[in-house]
């Protein structure tokens, strides 16, 4: 199953997607529907029999869970990224946080904030949990607890970012996270949706180009290490980092200005594309 959330009169609203249409299922939240378990989204993909079909290249989409409870980042986890930035590989994930404020749905602008010109992007799988995870989970059972898949571009403001020794000040710009178009259930997709194509491509150039199978720290071994340290809840996102290609990288540096249109897609996954605005 597919799902999108969309904007109508300023409310959010929930869609099923089937082909290039969308069951409207109402002022529903997905992450209620997620919180419901398995039956909650069965139980919304039920009602899109009767429900009224839209047109997706019509609608305003949100971010897939506009307000998750926890948004936990991991950095340097391909270790062709981390190369590049002169790191080593990690024995164990760089975490950081993001919070709600800083998404944007797809199709709504990046913004580059008046402070700053070293705009960066970053393609990444988001993972979000399904219900609740117990403390010191088995990896083996880990991918139990996730619901589901979407595109994350993790927008950096580079100079911020090298501020201080945490990133968090870099990463938490309004408007700096695209997080979309769709919502894919777990079932559709292999075990921790490895294997799959990610790429980058910044004014239709392709700037990066992997595969979900590099990364250090899979889906499933990310959930086992945070559960030996906090509770994750259904509808936290797990952003799982970013391949090699980034701006900061190159020589001269590329930095996305104003004018600009970022892509990010993820093979069975979906293209997230942002244009980017300035403040």
């Amino acid at each position: 199953m597919r799902f999108v959330t969309f904007e109508v009169a300023s409310a959010a609203r929930l869609g099923l997607v089937e082909g290039g249409e969308v069951a409207d299922l109402g002022a529903r939240a997905l992450i209620d529907a997620i919180r419901a378990g398995k039956d909650g989204l069965a139980a919304a993909a039920k009602a899109a029999g009767n429900a009224p079909r839209l047109s997706l290249d019509g609608l305003t989409l949100l971010p897939v869970i506009p307000r998750p409870g926890k948004i936990i980042c991991l950095g340097l986890n391909y270790a062709e990224h981390a190369a590049e930035g002169g790191r080593e590989r990690p024995d164990y994930p760089n975490f950081f946080m993001r919070c709600a404020t800083s998404l944007v749905g797809h199709g709504a602008p990046v913004v580059r904030p008046r402070v700053s010109e070293q705009l960066d992007f970053e393609a990444e799988l988001a993972a979000v949990i399904g219900r609740t995870v117990p403390r010191h989970v088995e990896r083996a059972r880990a991918l139990d607890y996730v619901a589901g898949y979407s595109c994350f571009n993790d927008v950096s403001v580079r100079d911020y970012q090298r501020r201080t020794p945490q990133w968090t000040i870099g990463k938490n710009f309004d408007g700096s996270g695209p997080f979309g178009p769709l919502f894919v259930t777990a079932d559709e997709l292999p075990p921790g949706a490895t294997g799959l194509a990610i790429a980058s491509r910044l004014n239709g150039e392709t700037m990066q180009s992997a595969n979900t199978r590099d990364m250090i720290f899979p889906v499933d071994e990310t959930i086992a290490l945070l559960s030996d340290c906090m509770t994750l809840e259904a509808g936290d996102v797990l952003v799982m980092g970013t391949p090699a290609g980034v701006g900061f990288a190159r020589t001269p540096p590329v930095w996305m200005k104003p004018g600009d249109r970022i892509e990010v897609e993820i093979e069975g996954v979906g293209l997230l594309a942002n244009p980017i605005a300035t403040e």
